[in-house]
């Protein structure tokens, strides 16, 4: 199965949510998307359960030579969560990788100031988180997310993704109240792998979707 861009995979998404709302297991959703893909994805999640849309910005944590190659995440002020058998593998430290932190830090602040225009992020106590990416590959960076949103005092946390690897699936299963990922393709390579159009959004695409346009 593939998927024809990430507006296709939330309504799709969505109508597995909108049924689990129907069983009373989403009571007041809050949509949090994971920036910039996740949000064309949730946008479609929020639209169907009639439910507020902000973010939660994470950046992954790249190592010095190569920053495709992700060796953990940071969410908000949260402290760095790091994938220790790569650094094992790479012979790297936490304090080696304190300058990239501090500039991920720096761009993860810049993007949330400016996707949420001066608006405050929304209280999540007592309420249903329901974090939403356009896939998962290794997991990190919705791991980092959905800590982040359980320190905020959630009554449930849900993850939902139209595609993942089912090891990330099974591995985030634990961080999460609920898992959504109705496809999980045993040959799992990289998200966009799964998607016709995969091209990256761009931050005023991301501000027209949080406005509702």
């Amino acid at each position: 199965m593939r998927f024809r861009d990430r507006r296709q995979a939330g309504r799709e998404l969505a109508e597995r949510l909108r049924a689990l709302r129907d069983e009373g297991a989403l009571p007041e959703p809050v949509v949090l998307a994971l920036p910039r893909g996740g949000v064309a994805v949730a946008r479609e999640v929020a639209r169907e359960l009639d439910a507020p849309l902000d973010v939660v910005v994470v950046r992954k944590i790249g190592a010095p030579f190569q920053e495709e190659y992700g060796l953990g995440a940071i969410a908000g002020d949260d402290p760095p969560l790091f994938d220790r058998g790569a650094l094992d593998r790479l012979g790297l430290t936490e304090q080696d990788l304190a300058p990239v932190v501090e500039r991920e830090r720096d761009e993860l602040h810049r993007r949330e100031e400016r996707y949420r225009q001066g608006r405050p992020a929304p209280r999540l106590r007592g309420r249903t988180a329901v974090v939403v990416d356009d896939g998962l590959a290794t997991g990190s960076t919705a791991r980092a997310a959905l800590r982040h949103v359980r320190r905020q005092g959630p009554a449930r946390v849900v993850l939902a993704v139209p595609v993942g690897a089912p090891e990330a699936v099974k591995v985030l299963s634990g961080e999460a109240d609920d898992v959504l990922c109705p496809y999980q393709p045993a040959s799992f390579t990289a998200v966009g792998a799964w998607y016709d159009d995969f091209g990256q959004l761009t931050d005023d695409e991301v501000l027209k979707a949080l406005s509702g346009d």
